[in-house]
């Protein structure tokens, strides 16, 4: 089941987005040249093929700027599309196209190329058990719809921000003075049902940790011999999280040393936009 994504949380980001475009005095090219009563019908192309993400939110851009613009997908987040494939189709007043074009291209390229390149991370390690993950690597203000752009790659979300669960790193055991006065701290502030998991740089340190009793260990910049090693080590007492410059290419060395989750921070921060037009035509 296809999660799903309320406009409560993506309408502020797209109403802020129009604002920032619109500024002080509108769409001073489109009011210039475009009449009022001009109607058009526009299709959004994908110029490259690709996974789609943001649909949705590219249609509130458009009926945010004018709700008389009739918008009508003809595919869903999650599928892929052809390089030259129509995606949607929006009638209505010129004006309100032109005038919110950009904004909604601006986020279906940038959804849609996360979950493009989500979904080759995930066809890299498809013949293995673990799962792509996203991390909080994300755009300020974007959080939400970058981690359903990731879902929509078949991809799955890590915490969401600090107050989803415990991730204790090395500058929290450096200040708290180890890794078991860390955990116990941790264990001591949070309920019952917050998970803790604790970032290792060796297996030494592994040992100390899978000792406290953790639910899940980040193992930090390891080969991928030290990985199988980890993994043997945990044996299945806590989910075992790869971390630190996994790419496509080294993805399914990673996946078959048998580890949980492969985190990949650039699935948000820098996958490349997927380039959509928006072709308009008079009526």
């Amino acid at each position: 089941m296809k999660p799903r994504l309320l406009e409560l949380l993506y309408e502020p980001a797209v109403r802020a987005a129009l604002a920032e475009d619109l500024g002080r005095a509108g769409d001073l090219t489109t009011d210039a040249i475009v009449g009022p009563e001009t109607a058009a019908a526009a299709v959004i192309v994908a110029r490259r093929g690709g996974r789609i993400a943001g649909l949705e939110v590219a249609r509130s851009a458009f009926t945010l700027v004018d709700p008389r613009l009739r918008w009508s997908p003809l595919v869903e987040d999650g599928t892929d599309a052809a390089q030259g494939a129509v995606l949607a189709e929006i009638t209505g007043p010129a004006r309100g196209l032109l005038t919110a074009e950009r904004v909604a291209l601006n986020f279906l390229g940038h959804l849609s190329g996360i979950a493009t390149t989500t979904a080759r991370m995930v066809d890299a390690v498809r013949d293995y058990r673990a799962h792509i993950v996203c991390t909080r690597k994300t755009t300020p203000g974007l959080r939400a719809l970058e981690k359903y752009a990731v879902r929509m790659g078949g991809g799955h979300n890590h915490r969401f921000g600090l107050d989803d669960a415990v991730l204790i790193k090395d500058n929290h055991i450096a200040i708290a003075g180890g890794v078991r006065e860390a955990v116990e701290r941790a264990r001591g502030f949070v309920g019952h049902m917050v998970t803790i998991e604790v970032e290792v740089e060796s297996l030494e340190q592994l040992e100390e940790v899978m000792a406290l009793g953790v639910d899940a260990v980040l193992l930090d910049n390891m080969s991928s011999d030290v990985l199988r090693r980890a993994v043997e080590i945990v044996a299945g007492r806590a989910v075992t999280e790869a971390s630190g410059g996994i790419t496509p290419e080294t993805a399914a060395e990673i996946a078959s040393t048998g580890v949980d989750l492969l985190s990949v921070g650039w699935l948000t921060h820098s996958a490349p936009s997927l380039d959509v037009s928006l072709d308009i035509e008079l009526r």
